[in-house]
């Protein structure tokens, strides 16, 4: 009798992904001297080493969070932002000229979305979960860097046109506080007591009145990364590249503004980062005195779409150890909307 793929420990599922990693690597030519797991989330991703020394990305994506059509137009964008001097990832395409390949396994239920990048050697520019640490001078280093390459990214969206045939997620009214929106039904997340229901519920009802007025024009809403964390940008020398775009789609820009501020907002040099992203951003572009206004608002629907992330992933380590962290985020805010309405 199989065994469900979701049951198995998590130990056998990446074994299992691994297979299928290097099951596709015919698909563009490529062997194998080492294959190591950098990152498992969403996506499985590995290091990629060759026979010949040279080095990839392999991303096994997770099954059923972008359609093919949704990946090749992230990669559509991804291609917009290289020519417009914005350095990203390159993907290297399959030997059939397709940017990705579809591939099964007969001990995972569901066949998946594997790419190949070429490997950018670098550092993080940091990382959440080590907080931001006592030195002023490096913080205001990451979070400058960060709302300068976000201004850049947006300045970028605010311009393009999205070719015929586009499909990406919308983080937008419905996407995050709809019936259905993107990463789940956060205000029915388990665990939740009914006070903090209540209080979230009419958190959502608040947010939605007050997100509806919010301008949609492309000088606010395009192409966001949705995922613009310190982890999300390597740096070599002097290059800097934005990776991960697997969240990307169309959104208000606030949002990703909110997104990079989101988990360092109790840390005691939070004000310290928050002033160094948004004077570095609005050096680049402009961002209406109305738009940082709403920056609560931004900051409760972000907390929205983490509740409804670990409610979707019920069992998961990362759901598990971040749901009771998420949930008093979440509630704090939305104490603090409701009483500044």
């Amino acid at each position: 009798m199989s065994v469900d793929f979701s049951a198995r420990p998590l130990a056998d599922q990446l074994a299992l992904l691994q297979e299928l990693a290097l099951q596709a690597l015919p698909y563009w030519g490529l062997s194998c001297k080492s294959l190591s797991l950098i990152k498992h989330r969403e996506n499985a991703v590995y290091r990629l080493l060759t026979e010949d020394d040279e080095l990839f990305a392999v991303r096994v994506h997770r099954s059923g969070y972008h359609s093919n059509a949704a990946l090749n137009s992230e990669f559509t964008w991804i291609d917009a932002l290289a020519k417009a001097g914005i350095h990203v990832p390159e993907v290297l395409p399959c030997a059939n000229g397709k940017r990705f390949a579809v591939v099964e396994h007969q001990n995972i239920p569901e066949p998946r979305q594997i790419d190949v990048l070429q490997w950018i050697a670098g550092d993080q520019l940091g990382s959440v979960e080590d907080g931001l640490g006592e030195n002023a001078a490096q913080i205001e280093h990451i979070y400058s860097t960060i709302g300068r390459k976000m201004a850049h990214l947006h300045a970028h969206s605010s311009q393009w046109v999205p070719p015929a045939g586009f499909v990406r997620q919308a983080w937008d009214h419905a996407g995050l506080v709809g019936e259905t929106p993107l990463w789940g039904r956060f205000w029915e997340l388990e665990v939740l007591t009914t006070a903090q229901r209540s209080l979230i519920k009419a958190a959502r009802k608040s947010l939605a009145a007050d997100l509806s007025l919010i301008d949609c024009g492309p000088s606010n809403y395009g192409m966001i990364h949705a995922d613009f964390v310190p982890e999300n940008l390597l740096v070599n020398d002097h290059d800097i590249r934005v990776i991960d775009f697997d969240d990307a789609g169309l959104g208000w820009y606030l949002f990703d503004i909110a997104t990079a501020l989101f988990f360092i907002q109790d840390d005691a040099n939070y004000l310290l980062a928050k002033s160094a992203l948004i004077t570095a951003y609005l050096a680049e572009r402009p961002l209406a005195e109305a738009g940082l206004t709403a920056l609560p608002l931004f900051m409760l629907a972000r907390s929205f779409t983490y509740l409804g992330w670990v409610h979707t992933r019920p069992g998961t380590q990362t759901a598990e150890e971040l749901t009771p962290v998420l949930v008093d985020i979440c509630c704090g805010l939305a104490e603090a909307y409701l009483a500044i309405r």
